[in-house]
């Protein structure tokens, strides 16, 4: 492990965490509510070890393949997917990771629930709903309103713990032009949680370039890659 790579990676942990602090006070949030998730699409295993030295011990990756490469050389570190799952993956995806954040559909869900208790059959497996508020073609998600029709289904599932939901914020020149899709994430879960109330309240939105906005939109989890780890080729999750 490389003491320089350490000293880098803290201070760009630093300066997230700095960013993510006066977010929250320009809106009178408690920065403590927020969870950062490094993405660490591409990043090789030995930086990783070193990162989990400089404290980012909770890493977002965007491929069951890439991952299933690297939990078993990293200690220390809990695992979160961000990318779209394919169906036939979700038994490796529930064995690699921790948290799946990019549940798009009511056949995955299905599909979750029936195989989460072969690999945690102690505890409901922690997911959240991906959004694509923004109608988006290129993006994966549940619209809003297909969304609604099948929330109450889901968080009813056995297997499952629904802590809330997730979207990708638009693909914007400013900052700010991405506010309105993470407000109107935030307004989607008070509005799904008066008639499911055990729909969980977080709100997994925003990265890179957009992640500030997000937090003063009411983010509960940012998810970070390019801030930390620098630029990486077609880094689409940033």
């Amino acid at each position: 492990m490389n003491d320089a790579d350490v000293d880098a990676l803290r201070h760009a942990r630093e300066d997230v965490l700095e960013t993510i602090a006066a977010a929250c006070a320009r809106v009178g949030r408690d920065p403590a509510g927020v969870d950062l998730v490094a993405v660490s699409k591409t990043v090789d295993a030995e930086r990783l070890i070193a990162a989990v030295a400089a404290g980012l011990t909770t890493l977002g990756e965007n491929r069951v393949q890439e991952a299933e490469a690297k939990v078993g050389s990293v200690g220390g570190a809990t695992w979160h997917l961000v990318g779209p799952l394919q169906s036939n993956k979700a038994r490796r995806a529930l064995a690699a990771f921790d948290v799946i954040q990019s549940v798009d559909s009511l056949d995955l869900a299905r599909r979750l629930d029936r195989l989460a208790p072969d690999v945690r059959p102690d505890d409901r497996y922690p997911v959240f709903l991906q959004v694509n508020v923004d109608d988006d073609a290129a993006k994966a998600g549940f619209g809003p309103t297909a969304l609604e029709a099948a929330v109450a289904e889901i968080v009813a599932l056995p297997g499952l713990e629904v802590r809330g939901l997730m979207t990708i914020g638009r693909l914007v020149d400013r900052p700010e032009d991405a506010r309105p899709t993470f407000a109107a994430l935030r307004n989607l879960s008070e509005h799904l949680r008066v008639a499911v109330p055990d729909l969980g309240p977080a709100l997994s939105m925003g990265m890179s370039a957009d992640y500030a906005v997000a937090v003063e939109e009411g983010a509960t989890t940012v998810r970070v890659g390019q801030a930390i780890f620098g630029h990486r080729p077609h880094d689409h999750a940033r």
